[in-house]
């Protein structure tokens, strides 16, 4: 039955059926009850391509990102979006990552925005100062943040608590008796690095500890980059006795650049990575600062679109999920040694 047959049915316009069908709000609830009844009872299947240009929706969501070699190997970022993906297909929507080089990132969001091309989008990886936000802010276009930023209006936003992430991990170093602990950093224009070493700072601060120059090591975001980092750390004298990493694209290769110096990890030096290292060559069970359920955030995120694009105020669009500390074998106590 098509909808001109399920309108004749009804006694009603083919008008006033479609609207009641798609939940215009000028629809009283009484008709609307008796055309989803009837709809149902007859079997009625709206005609997905119809349905869209009347709502003037496109039924796809989008990300622009700007891919790094890494990325495709990055489990936790096909994990997220694993669970946009399912999440959309649950309702017959559709998903498209456009992989774009940095330089032409901007452009690419005027373009989809300025063709309408997907009803909203997706912001992953955060800056401190986003002018993606900013301008999709403008131009009022729905889109969920993966990450936050410093930006006065209101948005919409889905992340983990980097600060709590990073106090939970000083707070078992420092309780182990390390004093000389050293941070290897993601690039700072990260929203999410920010966060992390602003948060390393207070903790070090609270315990009365100043922060060695020498320890802080940032702009790191894949393998080759965490290896140097950590090279560079072993070099010093005294060196570290502890070493959080930020990101565990970067931790793999702090992680070997450690086994291949001969340190027992642990005992010479304990390390902290963010991130799940799970399927790593990494070679040792690692203590992590672990984002519970990434498909599931990634469904979140996509729920929260919709939300958007159905209406609900970005202010009220703010989902911050808790990060946990899980135990590996890459911790110990401080030699007195080292003290």
């Amino acid at each position: 039955m098509n909808l001109a047959h399920l309108a004749n049915h009804l006694g009603m316009s083919k008008t006033t059926v479609s609207r009641a069908l798609n939940g215009y709000p000028e629809v009283n609830v009484r008709t609307r009850e008796r055309v989803l009844k009837a709809a149902k009872e007859v079997g009625y299947q709206p005609n997905p391509m119809a349905r869209s240009l009347a709502l003037g929706r496109t039924n796809v969501f989008g990300i622009i990102y700007p891919l790094q070699p890494a990325d495709l190997g990055d489990s936790m970022f096909l994990e997220v979006m694993a669970g946009m993906s399912a999440a959309l297909e649950e309702v017959s929507k559709s998903l498209i990552i456009a992989p774009v080089s940095p330089a032409a990132e901007q452009r690419s969001y005027q373009q989809i925005v300025r063709g309408r091309r997907v009803d909203g989008l997706v912001v992953g990886r955060t800056l401190v100062r986003d002018e993606r936000i900013a301008f999709l802010s403008k131009a009022k276009f729905p889109f969920v943040a993966h990450g936050r930023t410093d930006f006065n209006a209101p948005y919409a936003w889905f992340d983990y608590d980097n600060e709590a992430g990073i106090r939970l991990a000083m707070e078992r170093l420092l309780g182990l008796g390390h004093q000389r602990v050293a941070l290897i950093s993601a690039p700072l224009e990260l929203n999410f690095a920010r966060q992390r070493k602003d948060s390393f700072m207070a903790a070090l601060a609270a315990a009365g500890l100043r922060a060695d120059p020498r320890y802080l090591i940032d702009n790191t975001l894949d393998r080759r980059s965490g290896y140097q980092a950590m090279q560079q750390l072993l070099a010093c004298s005294p060196r570290p006795t502890a070493v959080i990493v930020d990101n565990h694209l970067s931790g793999v290769g702090a992680m070997r650049a450690l086994l291949d110096a001969g340190v027992e990890i642990g005992k010479e030096i304990s390390v902290i990575v963010w991130g799940n290292m799970a399927d790593t060559l990494s070679g040792a069970n690692v203590t992590t600062i672990d984002q519970p359920d990434p498909r599931k955030a990634g469904a979140r995120m996509v729920a929260m679109l919709q939300s958007l694009v159905d209406g609900t105020p970005a202010s009220e669009l703010h989902e911050l999920w808790q990060p946990v500390l899980l135990e590996g074998a890459t911790v110990g106590p401080v030699k007195t040694s080292q003290t």
